[in-house]
């Protein structure tokens, strides 16, 4: 996938009012003929952008594009580090190869993945400025037996960022998924290193839809949902801003007091609490009712008999009865 070069940020930069922009008026503000503009807004449509052009009023964003701010963020989520990197591989990856030079609560946001990864390595499909794509570096001096759990105050931090933002009625789905209406608004992946005896070096990476293109919402293979169901998203950096404080809050909450002090929350925003669900295991599958989550984090489903059967992650994915 292209890259965004200088000249196609300030092309983007121009497009982003929403409004039309004839060829020429491009051309001339950024010095270039208009045949070349019209090859770099083919780039950008490349990119995963809804970009369409009138004959007689030139070039127009079909949704108005609120670019990340690196200044502003910069500045508002101080003192930690912000990289924004408009077009990237992973923001993940980028994060994981940088731990070395990175302070607890650094934060990697992009408008574009083009290698973008899912749970189990499925992919992540992310068009420019379509969703709110942010990996935040974390260290457990505890080491990694300290880390069980976290994926799900993650999810808790997300959740409550949006409701701090005025998006309300966002659940979560047992481990690392974020639901409106039942539909993936939002997934989570938590990769870590270190050493035994050594601290525990975490790269958060989320993924939150907000307002996809209707060229990419045919590539998504399962039930999605965007935040812009809940109302106008008036400002991408805000919600950043938001979304960035309650992970670093929660996640030191997490550290001083682990995963049982956040028990209540999650089972209170937990999708399937009390729905009948399967629990698959590769070939395995154990159907029950969900019952939330116990203090170490597990999953619990209750059995046809009533037992009670716990499930920790890993390979263990949750479904709801009757469907694939």
């Amino acid at each position: 996938m292209s890259e965004l070069t200088p000249l196609r940020e300030a092309l983007l930069k121009r497009l982003a009012d929403g409004q039309f922009h004839s060829g020429e008026q491009l051309g001339e503000a950024l010095s270039v003929s208009r045949a070349a503009v019209s090859k770099h807004v083919q780039v950008l449509k490349n990119l995963g952008l809804d970009i369409y052009s009138v004959s007689g009023k030139g070039y127009r964003l079909a949704v108005p594009l609120q670019l990340l701010d690196a200044e502003r963020l910069g500045r508002e989520l101080a003192p930690s580090r912000v990289e924004v990197i408009p077009v990237i591989g992973s923001t993940n990856q980028h994060w994981l190869a940088a731990i070395p030079r990175l302070d607890k609560g650094d934060v990697c946001l992009a408008e574009c993945q083009t290698a973008g990864r899912g749970r189990r390595g499925r992919a992540w499909i992310s068009p420019f400025g379509g969703q709110l794509i942010l990996s935040l570096y974390w260290r457990l001096e505890q080491g990694m037996a300290a880390a069980m759990g976290l994926s799900l105050v993650v999810g808790i931090a997300v959740v409550e960022a949006l409701q701090a933002r005025g998006f309300e009625g966002v659940q979560l789905k047992w481990p690392n998924d974020l639901y409106l209406g039942g539909r993936k608004l939002a997934g989570i992946l938590v990769e870590m290193s270190g050493t035994a005896g050594g601290p525990c070096h975490l790269v958060i990476g989320v993924g939150l839809n907000l307002l996809l293109p209707k060229e990419e919402q045919t590539r998504i293979d399962q039930p999605w949902a965007e935040l812009a169901e809940l109302g106008e998203i008036t400002d991408r950096n805000a919600l950043v801003v938001a979304l960035v404080g309650y992970l670093q809050r929660y996640l030191a909450r997490f550290e001083r007091e682990g995963i049982a002090a956040f028990r209540e929350q999650w089972n209170r925003l937990d999708y399937f609490n009390g729905k009948p669900v399967r629990v698959l295991m590769g070939e395995q599958e154990v159907h029950g009712r969900a019952r939330g989550i116990d203090d170490q984090g597990a999953l619990l489903l209750e059995l046809d008999g009533g037992e009670i059967k716990r499930f920790l992650g890993g390979e263990v994915s949750l479904r709801p009865q009757g469907r694939d």
